[in-house]
């Protein structure tokens, strides 16, 4: 069953279907790309052409392009019902000239796109968090395929962002704590060097669950760890960096 959410960020809408609802990792890698979260964010300010791979209904791409008005964004989704739920939000939020929604597998996207590999500014990416083959039946279901890698793993990701970046390109990536070794480890494979890392934990006490990661293209050796995000405070209660990241208290326009 479709439903129509208002999602804030200057009166955005947002359809979601009843499988993979996105959650707060979502915007904080829109937020933490904005340069939000404490972290440097995109360099430049200028117009920058981006790639959003694994995009699902859109929600990065359409909350990235509120926060930083000067992207354009080409969003890849494999699965057919979530391409073209994205399709319908970016539509629904008349962004046709700004986000352009491809399905395709993200594999099959870098070999056969027209532009020329190196071309992007920017990847961001919130793919399957676990392992091929390590997971619950259903596979078939499309919150199955959000969540667990099937046609492209973590390197797969993370070799087809090198091939779409820029020599001094930037990669914002979403992902669990437990992933980190296998994702610095790819990052530099892929001549992809982590600058950033943050982690997100539910609240003070407990232990991180997110971890956002940015990295740039050819950079140099030097990693910066930033504070810690907590999405809930002692009380349990939206923390004041949440609630500025989703702009709650703002005023539409």
């Amino acid at each position: 069953m479709e439903r129509i959410d208002s999602i804030g960020f200057g009166g955005m809408e947002l359809e979601q279907g009843d499988g993979f609802r996105f959650g707060v990792d979502a915007i904080l890698l829109a937020a933490f790309a904005a340069g939000e979260t404490g972290g440097k964010g995109m360099r430049q300010k200028d117009l920058l052409n981006g790639v959003e791979l694994g995009c699902g209904n859109g929600i990065v791409s359409l909350v990235v392009s509120h926060k930083i008005p000067t992207t354009r964004i080409t969003g890849v989704e494999v699965q057919t019902e979530e391409a073209m739920r994205a399709k319908s939000n970016v539509r629904r939020n008349h962004l046709q000239e700004r986000i352009e929604i491809v399905h395709s597998d993200i594999l099959d996207f870098a070999q056969n796109q027209e532009k020329k590999p190196g071309s992007y500014d920017f990847v961001v990416t919130n793919p399957p968090y676990f392992k091929r083959g390590g997971a619950i039946p259903n596979n078939s279901s499309g919150k199955y395929i959000a969540r667990h890698e099937t046609s492209a793993d973590l390197d797969g990701f993370l070799r087809v962002a090198s091939q779409l970046l820029n020599r001094r390109g930037e990669l914002f990536m979403v992902h669990r704590p437990d992933r980190l070794v296998d994702i610095c480890a790819g990052m530099r494979k892929h001549h992809i060097e982590p600058k950033e890392l943050q982690l997100v934990a539910p609240y003070p006490g407990k232990g991180a669950n997110i971890l956002l990661v940015h990295g740039i293209c050819n950079g140099g050796a030097e990693l910066r760890v930033l504070p810690t995000i907590y999405v809930r405070n002692e009380n349990k209660e939206y923390s004041e960096l949440i609630d500025q990241i989703y702009e709650r208290g703002y005023s539409e326009s």
